[in-house]
């Protein structure tokens, strides 16, 4: 087995290209948080040009698709409306990895591939990620509570690689 690729934030376009399926990774440095509720609001953000004015760098950044909670993190499911329509905006904006779970829809796959991100899968297991984050908080819209657009910063943080170059991991 190959060993794991270590990632640090934030992560170049050439460096997200070179992630083919089936990857494994560790993640490292700053990952932003966001789910249902909030993306929709950071979509906002970046088309209405606000999204410096709110402190968050999509440039090269990692988005988890998560709520932080006082029991941890552990990943949602990527294909959730609200979640996966952001993608596409998010890719093009700068963000290059969106970690998760669950398969997306194929014009998912390519727009990651068009817009120089991956989609990597997490392992929802919310003790091995609470050990190797270390610091949170909430960056944005704190009124979501638990939902809220939040900064991590963490290390090692596993994932594989599900959808790069066009394909995914999911491919029959």
């Amino acid at each position: 087995m190959e060993e794991a690729i270590k990632i640090s934030t934030p992560i170049s376009r050439e460096a997200a290209e070179s992630l083919k399926v089936g990857d494994r990774v560790l993640i490292s440095g700053r990952i932003y948080c966001g789910r249902d509720a909030v993306l929709p609001k950071i979509q906002r953000a970046i088309d209405d040009g606000t999204i410096a004015d709110l402190g968050i760098e999509p440039e090269g950044a990692v988005i988890f698709h998560t709520a932080v909670s006082p029991a941890g993190v552990g990943p949602t499911s990527s294909n959730k409306l609200e979640i996966e329509s952001s993608i596409e905006p998010l890719s093009k904006a700068g963000f290059r990895m969106h970690l998760g779970k669950g398969a997306l829809k194929e014009e998912t796959i390519k727009a990651l591939a068009a817009n120089g991100a991956v989609y990597a899968v997490i392992p929802p297991v919310t003790a091995l990620l609470g050990a190797k984050t270390k610091s949170k908080k909430v960056v944005a819209f704190p009124e979501l509570g638990m939902e809220a657009f939040n900064e991590l910063v963490v290390e090692d943080y596993p994932a594989i690689i599900a959808a790069a170059r066009g394909r995914s991991i999911y491919d029959k």
